[in-house]
């Protein structure tokens, strides 16, 4: 079963699909040591990588897996990053949501109002009923994003990944269908913004 990627629009974002142009902005972004301090793969070290990220994105689509999507600013289609559900199981009727925002996007709320508008469309379009997230535990910054938008952290995976040739934890974080708040992401504070 294919999983038409959505367009989708917020006040200041949309997310679209990825194209073949995305792989420079991909590769950029990706290759970046700041921007993957807490990821649980090395930074890319050849632009192929983002070529083969793309083609990833469409199988996904294509056998109806998940959704990954490019964020743009929407005052001047600057990349911001992406965003993405994967793992769908439409019998468990659960996904996996995961982010990515280019260093300079930082600190603008972008990450909280691109997860929430994805939310949005994978819970009035998948009909979910679960959706699990991770975080590095000396990510604060995408924690709060995840409480921002209603997950609760529900647990910690000790020593579950290397990150930079360091061992670390994770945190699982997880929102329930009963628990969503559809309503738009209140815009908060320039010093609260992630």
């Amino acid at each position: 079963m294919t999983l038409a990627t959505p367009t989708l629009h917020t006040a200041r974002l949309q997310l679209r699909p990825f194209t073949g142009a995305d792989a420079d902005r991909l590769f950029a972004l990706h290759s970046n040591t700041s921007a993957m301090r807490y990821w649980d793969s090395p930074p890319w070290n050849e632009r192929a990588r983002a070529e083969r990220f793309i083609t990833t994105c469409r199988k996904m689509a294509d056998e109806g897996t998940g959704a990954r999507v490019a964020i743009d600013r929407a005052s001047d289609g600057a990349f911001v990053g992406w965003c993405g559900l994967s793992g769908w199981n439409p019998d468990y009727r659960s996904a996996s949501l995961g982010y990515i925002l280019d260093e300079a996007m930082w600190g603008h709320g972008y990450a909280t109002e691109a997860a929430h508008a994805l939310l949005q469309w994978a819970f009035d379009t998948l009909d979910l009923n679960r959706v699990q997230a991770e975080a590095d535990t000396r990510n604060v910054a995408s924690a709060r994003v995840l409480e921002k938008i209603g997950f609760m952290r529900e647990g910690t995976l000790r020593e579950d990944c290397v990150v930079n040739g360091e061992v670390s934890d994770s945190w699982v974080f997880g929102l329930i269908r009963r628990e969503w708040r559809p309503t738009a992401v209140p815009m908060p504070a320039l010093e609260e913004r992630l």
